[in-house]
């Protein structure tokens, strides 16, 4: 699946949920540093993803995934880029276009873009 084709998908399920009845762009940037900032809160407290035993060639049931996903680093990665393909879908960003055009830009730059980290 291509990011433009997770783009949309995010976009339909937010519009058909009700979270385009008040779109702000700055509040929305900041939902993914929610998102982020749960990431941070899982990792601080140990809480990665352990796939060892698990199918992960098909869609776990719901309550499968509370106990093993729910509130993890990973979920809350995923999270962020939901509501940043959701962000890209509200303002028809052409996602793989932009990450791939960076990407090749970013092997013009110097070593760690010539700044110290």
């Amino acid at each position: 699946m291509s990011l433009n084709e997770l783009r949309d998908e995010a976009f339909a399920y937010a519009e058909k949920q009700g979270f385009h009845e008040n779109i702000n762009f700055g509040k929305n940037l900041m939902l993914v540093v929610s998102e982020l900032s749960e990431a941070l809160e899982a990792d601080r407290k140990g809480k990665w993803y352990d796939p060892n035993g698990l199918n992960q060639t098909a869609l776990m049931p719901k309550e499968e995934y509370e106990v093993y996903v729910r509130g993890t680093v990973e979920e809350e990665i995923a999270d962020a880029i939901i509501r940043l393909c959701d962000i890209a879908g509200i303002y028809q960003i052409d996602l793989d276009w932009h990450i791939r055009a960076k990407m090749e830009y970013n092997k013009t730059r110097p070593y760690k873009h010539g700044k110290d980290y």
